[in-house]
């Protein structure tokens, strides 16, 4: 192989990428216009594309409207809605903007029929950006509960079981709004696992969790709730539709683009290069810098003793980790915290370069979307005076990585698949 590690790196990142952008997944999922109206409500990071997406397909003859929420800067350059709205919000902290809108979307289901339709683009994200406070919650208290669950190190699992109890949208709520209307939900997933109740914590899913459960789960982090929030818990006032509910009966459900599949794309990328690809998972869930250790020692068993696969090859993995935080002031999210881990554990393993990316292409609050270890990168570190172990210390990966022109930077992707990770052994 004669390809440049980095450039090899980063040309399976833009495969994964790829198979999971909307105008490449969705129109081919399209029923055809119902007897009544068509409502397009959507919530989500890929929301811009996957709007641009349907309403290029969308018969011109044919009645659409709606709304849809992405997050600030993530909708599709020189995409000027005409029949639907796409409304910016914040994440991963929710704001006023992103509970307006959520509050014009539950409006709009009002004096739907059964002749109707309602399409639900839904993706990563849209937990945050749809944010609709449970009765006697205000928009800071959520925002109080999102940023501590962000910090605690809660898997996105129990975060949206959180969310969803906390809401008066997600958990199936919107679907159950929608009624008697039909409902189609077209969904990008970014959870391990891909299940629709947990992705954007399911505002057209039936919830199997219960109040009891996120109570558990907010005292097991220590996650401190205001009064009208333990009290809703501890009544189950909160409660979410369960499966059963009549109300969401009949709906549908499709999966547009998964995690594994972006993997699959990934691994025959590189495959036709000549270098063999393994997935590990898609699922994996962890502390970051401990998932990085572990990657590490696999990736240094190949280099020394072509176990468990030969080299040269890659090694693909996603899902979504997460990084407790224990110091103020340190910048970088999970994807540049998982290498720092790796970085300290490898030393500088020759033949090994990894590279980590978030793929909705912004690594938590940051303004890049991962960043690449090298086998030189402690070593140019160091000459920059730069200690590795007291950056991961301060959850400061990002600050680590910046001054070696390392970071992978390309923008908002639109869309979001979670975290794509490929440790690269020659």
């Amino acid at each position: 192989m004669t390809q440049d590690p980095r450039a090899l790196l980063r040309h399976l990142y833009d495969v994964a990428v790829a198979r999971a952008l909307p105008d490449r997944v969705l129109a081919q999922h399209l029923p055809p216009p119902p007897k009544g109206r068509t409502l397009v409500l959507g919530a989500g990071k890929a929301g811009g594309a996957m709007a641009r997406a349907l309403e290029a397909a969308w018969p011109r003859e044919a009645r659409l409207s709606g709304l849809v929420i992405t997050r600030y800067g993530h909708n599709p350059p020189g995409y000027a809605p005409e029949r639907l709205e796409v409304v910016e919000a914040a994440h991963p902290v929710p704001d006023e903007a992103g509970r307006l809108a959520a509050e014009r979307m539950l409006a709009m289901t009002a004096g739907l029929t059964a002749d109707d339709l309602v399409i639900c683009l839904i993706s990563g994200g849209g937990s945050a950006l749809l944010s609709l406070p449970a009765p006697g919650l205000t928009l800071e208290d959520k925002q109080a509960i999102n940023r501590a669950l962000l910090k605690s190190g809660a898997a996105i699992g129990e975060m949206n079981c959180v969310r969803k109890h906390l809401s008066a949208i997600k958990g199936g709520r919107l679907a159950a709004a929608c009624a008697p209307a039909q409902v189609l939900t077209l969904l990008i997933s970014d959870v391990p696992g891909d299940d629709p109740a947990v992705i954007a914590s399911g505002p057209t899913v039936a919830d199997a969790s219960s109040c009891t459960d996120a109570l558990a789960i907010c005292r097991r982090y220590g996650i401190e709730l205001p009064p009208a929030a333990l009290a809703g818990l501890e009544s189950g006032a909160f409660e979410t539709p369960k499966p059963g509910d009549p109300r969401l009966a009949g709906q549908r459900l499709v999966m547009l683009a998964t995690p594994q599949q972006s993997l699959e794309a990934a691994a025959a990328a590189a495959r036709a290069l000549g270098i063999e690809a393994h997935i590990l998972s898609d699922e994996m869930e962890g502390e970051s810098r401990e998932v990085g250790k572990v990657q590490a020692a696999l990736a240094r068993a190949v280099a020394r003793r072509d176990a468990p696969f030969s080299k040269p090859c890659v090694i693909l993995s996603g899902g979504e980790t997460t990084v407790t935080v224990k110091a103020k002031g340190g910048r970088g999210g999970r994807a540049t915290e998982f290498l720092l881990g790796a970085a300290i554990a490898l030393q500088g393993e020759p033949g090994v370069h990894l590279l980590a990316a978030d793929t909705d292409g912004i690594d938590g609050i940051e303004d890049n979307a991962g960043a690449i270890v090298t086998p030189t990168t402690l070593a140019r570190a160091a000459a920059l005076g730069l200690n590795a172990q007291r950056e991961l210390d301060a959850n400061n990966a990002y600050g680590f990585f910046a001054p070696l022109g390392d970071l992978v930077s390309p923008g908002p992707t639109f869309t979001n698949v979670n975290d794509f990770r490929a440790l690269l052994i020659l």
